[in-house]
């Protein structure tokens, strides 16, 4: 879930550099559309709309391949929407981040009866990392492309990242290609690549987690919740041993949701042992 909040994040922190690397115009005057499409049985939660003078660019970024409703169904769903909104072109671009070999990142479609809808499918791994690199908003995307030495790619984005030379952006877009390189990387290489300052720092990498939790409490998954948790803190705090884990799997939803917002002014894991203890059922 995070993952998609940080792509999300940066296309729409970034729409100029998202037109123009998806669209073959080059796209100017890029406008955030802030729609309400989320209606049942269709969630759009991570759906990202940006618009150029003459038509609706819709982003979706995919770490699972399959979702339900399918991901076909749901690009016809959207696609009515927005075409019933604002009557324009709608170009449809879905990014799929983790390699996988599914069909389903294959099928760039939806077909039934008298009905054939095309969208546009990016797999990542697939894409030439030259044009990411050269682009700070795109660094994070960098990292999961294509590539025989997938280290030196890290290492060549980290180091790109560096030059960066606004603190704030070079914080925030450090953060965001950490998370997104734990889709490909083993957590101790980029432990060594970035500092756990820059983590804990970066008031957009603590947003975007939190939202993340926020979402999953919502929806009642207090598996995907807890799970949330131990990975803010063990990212933070280095580990979390096995009996803090079962302490916090045990939490109801409403704990998980104050532990949450409490982490965040942890300043180190013994602020995790007091607060479990107070809390225990």
């Amino acid at each position: 879930m995070a993952y998609d909040n940080i792509c999300k994040y940066l296309a729409e922190q970034y729409p100029t550099e998202f037109a123009r690397w998806l669209l073959s115009e080059s796209a100017t005057d890029i406008q955030v559309l802030r729609s309400e499409l989320n209606v049942e049985p269709i969630r759009a939660d991570s759906l990202t709309l940006l618009q150029t003078s003459n038509q609706i660019l819709h982003l979706e970024f995919q770490t699972q391949p399959t979702s339900n409703p399918p991901l076909p169904f749901r690009m016809l769903d959207y696609w009515v929407r927005l075409k019933r909104q604002y009557w324009c072109h709608v170009e449809q671009v879905v990014i799929f981040l983790k390699y996988s070999t599914s069909e389903a990142v294959f099928t760039n479609e939806f077909e039934d009866v008298n009905t054939r809808h095309r969208y546009r499918v990016i797999r990542l791994w697939e894409e030439d990392p030259t044009p990411l690199l050269a682009n700070p908003a795109l660094l994070p995307l960098a990292t999961l492309a294509k590539t025989d030495s997938p280290n030196a790619l890290l290492e060549q984005v980290v180091a790109q990242v560096d030059m960066i030379e606004e603190p704030r952006q070079r914080g925030n877009l450090s953060a965001c290609v950490a998370v997104l390189a734990g889709l490909r990387f083993e957590e101790n290489l980029i432990r060594q690549l970035f500092s756990e300052e820059i983590m804990q720092e970066s008031v957009i990498y603590q947003q975007i987690l939190q939202k993340g939790l926020q979402q999953g409490l919502q929806q009642g998954k207090q598996e995907e919740a807890s799970s949330l948790i131990v990975r803010q803190l063990t990212r933070r705090f280095g580990t979390v041993n096995s009996q803090n884990q079962e302490q916090i799997q045990a939490l109801s939803i409403n704990q998980l949701e104050d532990l949450g917002e409490a982490l965040l002014d942890f300043s180190s894991v013994t602020d995790l042992f007091s607060w479990l203890d107070e809390h225990q059922q």
